[in-house]
C-alpha cells in the first residue's frame, strides 16, 4: 500500500523579481515591490513529500534522517542566507519566483532520490502564498 512522507525544513533567502527584457517601468507593473533593485527576502518553508511503498524489514518508506541530510547538503547549504539572484547559479539567468524556485529544488533532489518514489516539493514563500511542484 503506498504512503507518503513529509520533511519540512526552513531556509531564508533574498532574491528580486526582474526581468531583463522589460524596461523599469513595466518590471514596477508585474513584480511591484518584488522588484526592489536593492532586493528582498523571505523565511521559506519547504516540505518534501515522498510516496511509495514501505519496507517490510525496515517499516520506513524513507528513512527521514537520510532525507533530512539530503535537504540539507542539497538545498538549504546552497540556498539559506542567500542572494538566489546574485549567490546562485541556478538563479543567474532564471527568475527567482516561488514557482521556479520549486522547480529548481525539485530537480535538485529528483537525482538524489530513487526514482521510485514519488517527489512533490511545497514551497511557502509567506503564510498564505505556496507553491506544489510537479501537480499530477
Amino acid at each position: 500500500m503506498k504512503t507518503a512522507v513529509y520533511r519540512k525544513v526552513t531556509f531564508n533567502s533574498a532574491h528580486r523579481l526582474h526581468n531583463p527584457n522589460f524596461d523599469d517601468k513595466k518590471n514596477q507593473e508585474v513584480f511591484g515591490l518584488c522588484n526592489n533593485p536593492n532586493y528582498h527576502g523571505h523565511n521559506y518553508d519547504l516540505i518534501v513529500k515522498l510516496v511509495g511503498e514501505v519496507d517490510e524489514q525496515t517499516g520506513y518508506l524513507f528513512d527521514l534522517k537520510i532525507l533530512n541530510n539530503i535537504i540539507e547538503n542539497e538545498i538549504t547549504e546552497r540556498f539559506d542566507h542567500k542572494n538566489l539572484n546574485l549567490d546562485t547559479n541556478e538563479f543567474k539567468y532564471l527568475n527567482p519566483t516561488a514557482e521556479n524556485i520549486a522547480r529548481v529544488i525539485y530537480d535538485i533532489l529528483r537525482t538524489k532520490i530513487d526514482l521510485k518514489f514519488e517527489l512533490e516539493i511545497t514551497l511557502y514563500e509567506t503564510s498564505r502564498n505556496f507553491v506544489v511542484y510537479p501537480v499530477k
